[in-house]
């Protein structure tokens, strides 16, 4: 099943607040789908962030992109996220990951351990959950809009997330390095294919694009250097041959679903809307 193209943005920081709303408020006016942010102690706690951007937009959803299950409570985490959901009317998407490189550091710094890959699968199946339960009522608060569960965003790479994936997402997010190929998506989509079986055509399949035409964006770490014209998190040319380039993915790869950084949204705006509603 082909599904709609959906683009989000994703940005965790702001020299100040009135600038975080404002991005938000542009993010819905250009027509992108989601705000999404990060989980780093170097960026804005994710539920306040979106929160405050929830409260000054009607149709952009927000989501966490992605939260580090295994320093996150996950009983506490889920009765805020039911909060944030009753704050945006329903809008929250609930993104989960086992932690990127640096999260070990982060768990290090907040004195909680950061567990053996397995363990960090555990954490983060337990964080889901306690999300659908707390969403449904369970414990104290019940005021979700989105009784029925948010839409799960999964990060996946290795085989041990594309298993948890297949059994519980609603949308998957390549987590590949930026210099990984469509072949190496592929592998990754063909995995998921496999384990999630009838499920698989329900599953939203995502990848985040980390270079918008020939120059890596200015926030990218020092010794980055511009991709591979076949790299996954790039699109070359025109507008209309980025347009192009992301439907092929869509019928090779199923990719429907296109995150970039805050700092291109302008860049990137002339493509959403060459594909929005396709």
């Amino acid at each position: 099943m082909t599904m709609e193209f959906r683009f989000g943005i994703v940005a965790g920081l702001a020299p100040h607040a009135g600038v975080w709303t404002a991005l938000a408020r542009r993010a819905e006016d250009l027509g992108y789908s989601t705000l999404l942010t990060p989980d780093t102690l170097g960026t804005l706690p994710p539920v306040p962030a979106l929160t405050a951007a929830a409260t000054v937009t009607t149709t952009l959803r927000v989501g966490t992109f992605v939260l580090a299950a295994p320093y996150r409570n996950p009983r506490q985490l889920a009765w805020e996220l039911a909060g944030l959901d009753f704050l945006s009317g329903g809008r929250l998407e609930v993104g989960v990951g086992t932690g990127r490189a640096a999260a070990r550091k982060d768990a290090e710094f907040l004195g909680v351990p950061y567990g053996t890959g397995a363990e960090r699968v555990a954490a983060a199946a337990a964080l889901i959950r306690e999300v659908r339960a707390a969403f449904a009522g369970s414990g104290g608060f019940s005021g979700a809009v989105q009784r029925q569960g948010p839409r799960v965003l999964l990060a996946v790479r290795g085989a041990r997330t594309v298993s948890l994936a297949a059994e519980e997402a609603d949308i998957v997010t390549l987590a590949t390095q930026p210099e990984a190929t469509e072949k190496d998506a592929g592998e990754i989509v063909a995995a998921l294919r496999e384990r999630a079986g009838d499920r698989f055509d329900q599953i939203e399949i995502g990848s985040n694009l980390m270079q918008i035409g020939d120059e890596p964006p200015a926030w990218t770490p020092p010794g980055f250097t511009p991709l591979s014209p076949d790299a996954i998190a790039t699109v070359r040319g025109s507008h209309r041959e980025m347009a192009d380039t992301l439907l092929r993915r869509r019928d090779e790869l199923g990719i429907s679903y296109v995150t970039l950084a805050g700092s291109s949204a302008e860049t990137f705006a002339p493509v959403v809307e060459l594909l929005n509603g396709r």
